[in-house]
């Protein structure tokens, strides 16, 4: 089974930075893509940014400029770098990952969340 892990979060002052990590873990052989969404009280779950295996990424218009996906090497961890963080920007944070291929096929995954507060 694919576990993802969610590491970073907690409370920040606006204008402040946070950085995100989330690990996948199992019988995994490739991931297509992985991203951040997050939800706030109330709200929808949103789209923050994507990273593909191939490097492409995918921001909402939210977070353009502030935020930056990234991906390591083996393509199992993805990082959210989260800089001039605005009150607004206060949510859970979930990773996914899109189209895993493992030992028992393929499928998508979700972690825990992590929760990130901004406020002074």
């Amino acid at each position: 089974q694919v576990q993802l892990v969610e590491s970073g979060g907690g409370l920040v002052q606006p204008g402040g930075s946070l950085r995100l990590s989330c690990a996948a873990s199992g019988s995994i052989f490739t991931i297509n893509v992985m991203g951040w969404y997050r939800q706030a009280p109330g709200k929808e779950r949103e789209l923050v940014a994507t990273i593909s295996s191939g490097g492409s990424t995918n921001y909402g218009d939210s977070v353009k400029g502030r935020f930056t996906i990234s991906r390591d090497n083996a393509k199992t961890t993805v990082y959210l770098q989260m800089n001039s963080l605005k009150p607004e920007d206060t949510a859970v944070y979930y990773c996914n990952a899109l189209r895993v291929l493992t030992t028992v096929g393929i499928g998508d995954y979700w972690g825990q969340g992590t929760p990130v507060t901004v406020s002074s």
